[in-house]
Parts: C-alpha cells; sequence; structure tokens
C-alpha cells in the first residue's frame, strides 16, 4: 500500500502540461484594506516550495486564498487546469489538504479519531468509514509515526507529536497538493526537523506537492529546493541561492544579514553580521556598491520605468518613501539600494519623513514619477520642493508621453511665462491630484524652481549619470 495521490478525474496537470496550481494576477483585501496586488505564481506537480516573508506580509492570506477558503477580489487562481471557483468544496477537500500553524480541539479527540477526519470528504452520506478508509487512515499514522499515538488524546500531545499528527490528517485526503502554514512554529529544533524531513519524504516518495509558509530562512534553504519572497506581493522566485541574497532580505526584513556557505556544510546560511558564523561564510566579498546620488519618488506602479532603467544601466538609486504592499515598493525591494517603507495605507510617519529628509541630503537627482497624490503622500512633494530649493537637481517623469518629446528646463526668470502652464499641463499632475490643488500648486512651484520635465526614462539616465550618456548612450 502507498499513499502516492491517486488519479481522480481529469488531471490536467499531468495530461496538458499545465501546473498545478497558478494564481493569475490575483489581488485581495479585507474590507477597504488591500493586502496585495497582482499576485502570479505557478506551482508544477511533485514541486517543494517554501514562502517566506516576514510577519504581516500576507503569507497566511495568500495560502487561504489557493486553498479555496477566501476568494480574490481581482483575478483567477487555478487548480489541475481548472479555476478553482468551479470546484465543489467535497472535491477540492479530495485534492488539497491544509496544515495550519496548530489547531485547539475542544473535544477530547484521541489521534486515530482526529486524523479519521481527513478522511471525511470521501465517506458516504451516512458517515461510515469502509475498509478503504481505514486501511488509509492506519496508512497515514504510520508514515507519520504516530501510530504509536492512536489511543492517545490530542491534546495532551507535545507540539512536535501535534504537527505531526495534523499532517498525518492531511495525508489521510491523499492530496495532490499539502499546504502548510508555519509548520515548524512554536517547536523546538528536534521536531522542527522531524516535521520537515517527514514533509520532505511525503514529498520525494510519494509525490506529495507542497507550499508551505516559513519563517525559518536558514530551515527553509535546507528543505525547500525553491523559495517564493513574499512581501505582499512577490519580491523574489527562486532558487535559495538567487533569492537568499542579503541586500534583498536586508530590505524585506528590516535587518541586515550576511549569507553564506557556513563551513562544513552544504546548505545556505543566514546569520547576523558579525557573527562567527558570518566570518566563516565561504562567499567572496562583494565590491561595495557606491552610494546612491539618486533618489525615486514612485507609487502605484508609476516609478517601473525608471527604476528598471536605472538598474539596467547599474545606476545605484533610492526608493521611497513607498507604502508596503504598493507595486513600486515590490519592485524596488528587488532593485534599489535602498527602500523607504511606510506600513501599508499609512500616511507617512514622522520618522519615515525624517529618514526621507536624511536621503535627500545625500543624493544629487531626485526623480519624481507620475503617481497620484493624496494627502498620504502629499508630503513628497513638500519635501521635494525643499530639495529643489535648495540646489538638487528634480526631474519630473510626465505621464507616458510621445517618443518625439524631450527634455524642457524652465530657467527661473522665464517661469511666470505662458510656457508655465502648459508645462504643468504635461506634467498630467492635474488628473492625479487628489489634495484639492495642493499637490498641483506644489509641482507648479517645482517648474518655477527650476524642475526639469522629462519625457523617457533614458533622459533621467542622462542627466543621472553624464559619464554614461557620453559613453554608453550616444
Amino acid at each position: 500500500m502507498h499513499l502516492r495521490p491517486e488519479s481522480r478525474g481529469r488531471d490536467l496537470s499531468v495530461m496538458e502540461g499545465a501546473p498545478l496550481l497558478e494564481a493569475r494576477h490575483v489581488s485581495f483585501g479585507y474590507g477597504s484594506q488591500p493586502i496585495f496586488f497582482d499576485v502570479c505564481l505557478q506551482i508544477a506537480a511533485g514541486e517543494m516550495v517554501g514562502l517566506l516573508g516576514p510577519n504581516g506580509s500576507g503569507k497566511t492570506t495568500l495560502l487561504r486564498l489557493l486553498s479555496g477558503v477566501l476568494r480574490p477580489a481581482q483575478g483567477e487562481i487555478w487548480l489541475q487546469g481548472r479555476e478553482l471557483e468551479r470546484w465543489r468544496r467535497r472535491e477540492l477537500a479530495r485534492v488539497v489538504a491544509v496544515v495550519p500553524q496548530e489547531l485547539h480541539m475542544p473535544f477530547e479527540f484521541t489521534v486515530e479519531q482526529l486524523v479519521a477526519l481527513g478522511r471525511f470528504p470521501f465517506v458516504g452520506l451516512l458517515g461510515s468509514y469502509g475498509p478503504q478508509d481505514r486501511a488509509r487512515i492506519a496508512e497515514a499514522m504510520r508514515v507519520t509515526g504516530v501510530d504509536v499515538l492512536a489511543t492517545r488524546p490530542f491534546n495532551e500531545l507535545s507540539g512536535g507529536e501535534r504537527q505531526r499528527v495534523l499532517v498525518a490528517m492531511a495525508l489521510a485526503q491523499q492530496p495532490h497538493l499539502l499546504l502548510l502554514d508555519e509548520p515548524t512554529a512554536h517547536l523546538d529544533i528536534r521536531y522542527q526537523i522531524e516535521v520537515l524531513e517527514l514533509v520532505q519524504r511525503l514529498n520525494r516518495e510519494h509525490g506529495v506537492t507542497v507550499l508551505a509558509a516559513m519563517h525559518d530562512l536558514n530551515l527553509a534553504a535546507r528543505y525547500f529546493p525553491r523559495l517564493i519572497l513574499f512581501q505582499r506581493g512577490v519580491v523574489a522566485d527562486g532558487t535559495p541561492a538567487s533569492v537568499l541574497e542579503p541586500r534583498l532580505l536586508s530590505r524585506v526584513y528590516g535587518i541586515a544579514v550576511r549569507v553564506g556557505i557556513v563551513r562544513g556544510t552544504t546548505h545556505f546560511s543566514v546569520v547576523p553580521p558579525g557573527s562567527y558564523e558570518a566570518q566563516e561564510a565561504e562567499e567572496e566579498t562583494e565590491p561595495r556598491e557606491p552610494s546612491p546620488r539618486v533618489l525615486v519618488m514612485a507609487g502605484g506602479g508609476s516609478g517601473e520605468r525608471v527604476m528598471r532603467a536605472l538598474a539596467d544601466w547599474h545606476i545605484p538609486f533610492l526608493a521611497g518613501v513607498l507604502n508596503i504592499g504598493d507595486s513600486d515598493h515590490t519592485l524596488a525591494l528587488r532593485l534599489a539600494s535602498r527602500v523607504l517603507s511606510e506600513q501599508p495605507y499609512a500616511p507617512i510617519s514622522p520618522a519615515a519623513l525624517a529618514e526621507l529628509r536624511a536621503a535627500l541630503s545625500t543624493i544629487d537627482v531626485l526623480i519624481i514619477c507620475p503617481m497620484y497624490v493624496g494627502p498620504g503622500n502629499v508630503t513628497l512633494l513638500r519635501e521635494a520642493l525643499a530639495a529643489a530649493r535648495q540646489g538638487r537637481r528634480v526631474l519630473l517623469l510626465a505621464p507616458e508621453a510621445s517618443e518625439s518629446d524631450s527634455i524642457t528646463v524652465i530657467p527661473e526668470a522665464e517661469a511666470e511665462s505662458a510656457e508655465l502652464s502648459a508645462l504643468l499641463a504635461r506634467t498630467g499632475i492635474a488628473q492625479r491630484d487628489y489634495t484639492g490643488g495642493e499637490a498641483t500648486r506644489l509641482v507648479e512651484q517645482l517648474l518655477q524652481a527650476g524642475a526639469c520635465l522629462i519625457s523617457r526614462p533614458i533622459e533621467a539616465l542622462t542627466l543621472c549619470a553624464p559619464e554614461l550618456g557620453s559613453s554608453r548612450l550616444g
């Protein structure tokens, strides 16, 4: 007897090469508070994927969406080539099993009784278990090593034993896909390893596809060949070597780390800088990146063109202040040297404002993208105006300007001319101003202070790095 998921119905993930699970441009929020936007990911049958991210990044919410507990506000989730909304609950429970962080049982269920609940999607209307169901329950307990605990009350077990029982209950469902939410949370190291070794064995020997939200980066690197770094959106997706990049982790988690192969091991390790392990890490020392001379103000996707252009031309830059979860924030985590962050959907706080002012004092060029401006972020334009009056070069990127447009500089002597109105109109700020006119007045004052209106990111490259303009852009 084995626990490999049996073919039930039309499995398009095998028959037609489609991914087992796919999220297509999924957005979701609770009430009026969005959690994430435009999430896209694919998981193939047989994969073992670790989902990483700090607390509050949306990992649990994503798992609930993928399991069908929640429905996307926008976008679609597909399972075995079929949209998740078209699955009946009982049918879905035969394919997807979920293991929560912990389970509190109000009744004195024994281990065997709890594992038997995993067979509920298969029992008939009378609720009786047949010989095959009993065999599956016994096999699930044997594989997970909880058969010796069969008669013990679940509530009297240790944390590690409980987690193995929850995995056994999920395994009794014969799932194609196993979703785990922080399976090693609150466990000591022995039980953490036991649970992950078990999950790894289920994946390798029984063909169960695994997606597990993890908080321990080192365990994730050891047990999961593919990692997804999530911060209210997919920040990085790939092998541990590509995802566990120290600068990226530092931006997402807000703490400096070192990443490398600790002597005597074969797996990547994440350690605090200055520790003994960090000194032993056998990694090449990367050359120090020059201090960024450019700051990008953006939001809502308005900064994508500029940030990608700066990264492509290896021009280090800062980005912010951006709300966590904003699409520009997710992209900046990958591309910027440093990201000035604020909590999701919150106005700029005094601490973030102080950080912004400190950053503006160190840069040469400020690029303002065609973002929407409301009461929460109008402070960015106020600080930009102060920086312009202190001699910083400010570039205003026009929204989707024509290819024939070029840089236009407004000398202060001509700032009162009729041309100012035309240039102000070209910025498009009037259509993006949700401040009752303050944002429009600030952009007008920026033009009067000598800001440049640019139409294409390549013009920003020329102004940010004149040496590149002559040697590489010419």
